[in-house]
């Protein structure tokens, strides 16, 4: 009785299943969580300060809140919100991290079609000549003739040990990096736009202070100098009065330089050129300090942060090189087939006798190559080491900017506190230099010192309350900036 073939055709289709099944190299881990409990090394009071002034409203953390993905309207501004909208819109930075997104992720998909066979056909056309005393002729004996060949080729290469499987996996990573450079190059231009926004409204009180010190100095000198000549001042009050000027006059320069600079990073970020810069409809009061701020939790924090993200995709990205490296130190196999046919006449192609085809398998191993590819598995084994310590570094970076952020929060809140009580007082001594001197009680230098002290105090005022409402927006920046609950930029998160 003849035995049949077929358990042993069976097993060694298992037995390639079984190795197809394999690919060398570790399998990606994904990091887990940082165990810590808070941001900070003293816990973080549940509310801010509060003071009686514009945005001096106490501000309460919500651990475990979600972050809006528009978190820019919480200011309540249509302004704001539209300079955001045109940026997002118009900035070249982002459109170019979209489309290097596009770049990598078809070339993920490019390397996807070696896991399939590649199919080809080609046809050829010859008339040729042969010698008669060397070369073979067609059956017909004939020494000229033409010559008609259509082929269809079958190549493919089995992934036996996950070559192929790990440089899609590494190119997938890869994909993944480049997706999470374009998302954290959003929520900056997001949180830039907010910031700078905010910095030119307080640059544009300060410079409307600065010009309402310099008015009234500028009177102050007048009367000064008409009483000097009367013999009712002398000439230490009018210098007095004159140094006071030229001081406050002094501070203009720079702040309508920093204005022209911010209007310009406005224009430059909302995707325009500085000389069509929008016009600058912000003021400080009116924007409303949001009062309920989200607290990501510290575990959640490293599947929120943009560039924490992307530190993992490059250590997914390394851990699958070694993969590669390792493959390639081991055989390779290849696998074709072509089938055609060829014959004198077009009309004969296909005709019986005129077929052809050849089945061939190829396996190449490496015996020999200086270390070359030793090498390359070690460099491979020491990049992913690299990439573990990157990403390790990113997460506490990640964890330093939400506490110096928060940090920075509590101590705006006290900073505007003070800052509203020292100009409150200022205004108060002003007032009563003022009364002073118009009674004859008292001496320019005294008013002069009270409005010196309170150009001061009002300045600060407006610094304090403008760091308040910028750390606000880097604190949104620093927990991820809320790009999850933005539909478009999820849906990226889902596109192969």
């Amino acid at each position: 009785m003849k035995h049949s073939p077929r358990p042993a055709t069976a097993c060694a289709a298992a037995l390639v299943l079984l190795l197809a099944a394999c690919a060398v190299g570790p399998d990606f881990q994904k990091p887990a969580p940082p165990d810590v409990a808070g941001y900070t090394a003293k816990p973080i009071p549940a509310m801010t300060a509060s003071a009686d002034a514009e945005g001096g409203q106490a501000q309460r953390f919500l651990r475990g809140a979600t972050i809006l993905a528009d978190w820019w309207t919480l200011y309540h501004s249509k302004p704001l919100s539209d300079l955001v909208e045109l940026a997002l819109a118009n900035n070249s930075d982002l459109k170019a991290a979209r489309a290097a997104l596009s770049v990598a992720r078809e070339n993920a998909l490019a390397q996807r079609g070696a896991y399939y066979p590649s199919i080809s056909a080609g046809f050829s056309a010859s008339r040729q000549q042969q010698p008669g005393t060397l070369a073979p002729v067609p059956n017909n004996n004939a020494f000229q003739y033409d010559l008609f060949t259509p082929e269809l080729t079958v190549s493919y290469a089995p992934d036996v040990f996950g070559l192929n499987r790990r440089t899609v996996e590494s190119l997938e990573a890869q994909q993944q990096a480049v997706r999470f450079q374009m998302i954290a190059i959003y929520t900056t231009l997001t949180s830039n736009v907010v910031v700078t926004a905010i910095q030119a409204a307080s640059v544009e009180t300060q410079i409307e202070a600065t010009r309402d010190i310099i008015a009234r100095d500028t009177e102050a000198l007048q009367i000064l100098e008409y009483q000097a000549k009367k013999g009712y001042a002398n000439g230490l009050d009018l210098a007095a009065q004159k140094s006071q000027l030229a001081e406050a006059t002094a501070t203009l320069p720079p702040l309508l330089k920093q204005m022209a600079q911010l209007q310009d990073l406005l224009a430059v970020l909302v995707g325009r050129f500085p000389s069509q810069a929008p016009p600058q409809t912000l003021a400080l009061t009116d924007l409303q300090l949001p009062r309920e701020l989200p607290l990501s939790l510290p575990s959640t924090i490293v599947e929120q942060r943009p560039d924490v993200l992307q530190a993992e995709a490059n250590l997914h990205a390394a851990s699958a090189q070694i993969g590669i490296a390792v493959a390639n130190r081991l055989p390779n196999i290849q696998l074709s087939a072509n089938a055609g046919s060829t014959a004198l006449a077009i009309g004969q192609l296909f005709a019986p006798g005129t077929g052809l085809w050849t089945l061939a398998a190829s396996l190449t191993a490496p015996i020999f190559d200086g270390g070359t590819l030793m090498h390359q598995e070690r460099a491979a084994r020491a990049g992913y080491e690299e990439a573990a310590q990157q990403y390790r570094s990113t997460v506490l970076g990640a964890f330093q900017n939400v506490a110096d952020t928060l940090t920075a929060l509590e101590q705006d809140a006290e900073a505007l506190k003070a800052a509203s009580a020292s100009a409150d007082a200022a205004k108060t001594t002003l007032d009563i230099a003022q009364r002073q001197v118009k009674d004859g009680y008292a001496g320019y230098l005294v008013l002069l010192n009270a409005e010196q002290a309170y150009q001061l105090a009002r300045i600060n005022l407006v610094q304090a309350q403008a760091s308040r409402f910028a750390d606000t927006a880097a604190l949104f920046q620093a927990l991820g900036g809320g790009w999850w609950n933005r539909t478009e930029l999820v849906r990226d998160d889902h596109d192969k």
